[in-house]
């Protein structure tokens, strides 16, 4: 009979139970690894081999069958050499274990037999202990970004026979190391929102996008401060939930990004990728479907700086992950499903001179609109709020007036959050307005007469989208609740019709061909 042995492997950002089964069979000395195992997987004989050797035990002489299943599913990874390794060991009758169903084996072997630390580890704990799974082997240098789940027996160690020594209960386990001290590193700010000077009015628009998790687009001439706003609303976004912060750490642990293995990342990330981004590495791809940009801001910021001079099919790419909050990413060998609530921040010049509004500027209205035009129209209506940037007088740059500070701003911000987490209590996947759906922003975005009335006039003129109305919306129950207002109110209406100051600008623009 072929023992059976538990492993992991990863399809998206979730991982799944492997069974290794092996058997040996008489007939010409040979190994043969089925179940779709990618060129890792096959390359794994020569591994075992060397690495069983060099343990001082004996390597069958016998044809040998090592099935992975479920067989249906391809599968990547050099993680699953220590459970085929137990496996051999097993069914040729050289090492005896009870309860081997009770254990799950994690870790790549040298050819001296060294386990070697893998990517992806945590969500494989997360998949054991949702198994009943209750003892985890795996590399000490995994040990600490494992431990991030509790509930769970992890066990660590430095090579292949301290592993069958404690299986066989011939030596104890005796690690003193508290793995589970110092998950969370934080990392002093470097910047503040009190170095902003004279941007007060853009301020109070961030501040609202941040409260509501609203997109927000700036517009202004060179040297305005739009990067410099942008970089710093990590520093006022809410702290994340430690579900939130799980999320993100399974997410670079299975693009093999977590710089301090062990430790949970509680900082919002913020990705910038360059204008020159490929689409693929915008949302994803590679031959092994592989997380990208959008997905590395998941629960964080993605700045798009210049995003008039990205490529416009790169950028169209984002309308479905923006709407869906998920990206798909499907390749031959793989298809895998990526979360991406990521809240989308964007700065650009107003024209191609950058100085729309001013003296030096000599575009014309048609250059003008052809410049934004960049910027298809699907994604700017995904942006709850547009607003032009003015540049800084002379005597509040030269002045030692601080802005506020962003300690100052956080707190309305997650004042603002309790609100949204009282209101959306036990909805799943909705932490804030912009999660909300057109069910909900008809429960809890009621309008009287006078607002509605005021909403109508902008519609009329403008002639918005009912994706707009639905922003619209949502913007004024965040501006209601930065005041602590049960009901949206006429001033609401009025400042979410303030946040799309681009359409008012073109609307007055004469095009002449």
């Amino acid at each position: 009979m072929a023992s059976v042995i538990n492993s992991f492997a990863i399809r998206g950002v979730d991982a799944y139970l492997v069974e290794i089964e092996s058997d040996t069979i008489y007939g010409k000395p040979s190994v043969s690894i089925v179940g779709l195992g990618d060129m890792a997987v096959q390359e794994s004989r020569e591994r075992l081999q060397a690495a069983i050797t060099n343990s001082k035990y004996e390597f069958p002489k016998m044809k040998i069958v090592i099935n992975l299943a479920p067989c249906d599913i391809k599968k990547s990874g050099s993680h699953f050499d220590l459970s085929m390794a137990i496996g051999l060991l097993i069914q040729s009758k050289q090492i005896y274990v009870e309860e081997i169903k009770s254990f799950g084996f994690i870790g790549e072997l040298s050819l001296n037999a060294f386990l070697r630390p893998c990517t992806g580890v945590l969500p494989m704990v997360m998949e054991a202990k949702r198994r009943g799974i209750n003892n985890l082997i795996l590399p000490k240098e995994n040990m600490r970004e494992a431990s991030l789940v509790s509930g769970i027996n992890l066990f660590g160690f430095d090579n292949l026979t301290e592993v069958v020594k404690f299986l066989e209960k011939t030596k104890e386990y005796n690690d003193t190391i508290d793995y589970r001290q110092n998950h969370i590193i934080r990392t002093p700010s470097l910047i503040d929102f009190s170095d902003v000077q004279g941007q007060e009015a853009t301020i109070e628009f961030i501040t609202v996008a941040a409260a509501g998790g609203h997109n927000i687009l700036l517009s202004g001439a060179p040297g305005c401060g739009k990067s410099m706003i942008a970089k710093r609303i990590p520093t006022i976004l809410p702290s994340m939930t430690e579900e939130e912060a799980l999320e993100v750490t399974k997410i670079y642990s299975v693009a093999g990004l977590l710089r301090n293995k062990g430790s949970l990342i509680t900082e919002r990330p913020f990705k910038a990728p360059h204008h020159n981004a490929s689409t693929n590495s915008l949302v994803g791809g590679g031959n092994d479907a592989l997380p990208g940009q959008i997905s590395l801001a998941h629960n964080g910021v993605l700045f798009l700086d210049e995003i008039a001079e990205f490529n416009k099919r790169t950028l169209d790419s984002l309308r479905q992950p923006m709407e869906d909050r998920i990206v798909t990413v499907s390749r031959v060998k793989y298809t895998n499903t990526y979360p991406a609530n990521f809240m989308l921040v964007a700065a650009m010049n107003p024209c191609s001179c950058g100085y729309y509004g001013y003296e030096r500027c000599h575009c014309t209205d048609y250059e003008i609109i052809k410049y934004r035009q960049k910027i298809s129209g699907p994604i700017l209506d995904r942006i709850d709020i547009q607003k032009n940037v003015q540049p800084v007088e002379f005597m509040k740059l030269a002045g030692y007036e601080k802005g506020p500070s962003s300690a100052f701003l956080k707190e309305r911000v997650e004042l603002a959050r309790k609100i949204q987490n009282a209101r959306f209590e036990g909805i799943k996947g909705v932490y804030c307005n912009a999660d909300m759906t057109p069910a909900m922003v008809k429960e809890f975005c009621v309008l009287d007469n006078e607002c509605s009335s005021l909403l109508k006039l902008a519609f009329d003129k403008f002639d918005y989208s009912a994706r707009s109305y639905q922003k619209f919306l949502k913007v004024a129950r965040t501006f209601a609740d930065m005041e602590e207002s049960e009901n949206i109110k006429k001033n609401h209406i009025a400042k979410a019709l303030m946040c799309r100051e681009m359409d008012k600008e073109q609307a007055n623009m004469i095009i002449v061909k």
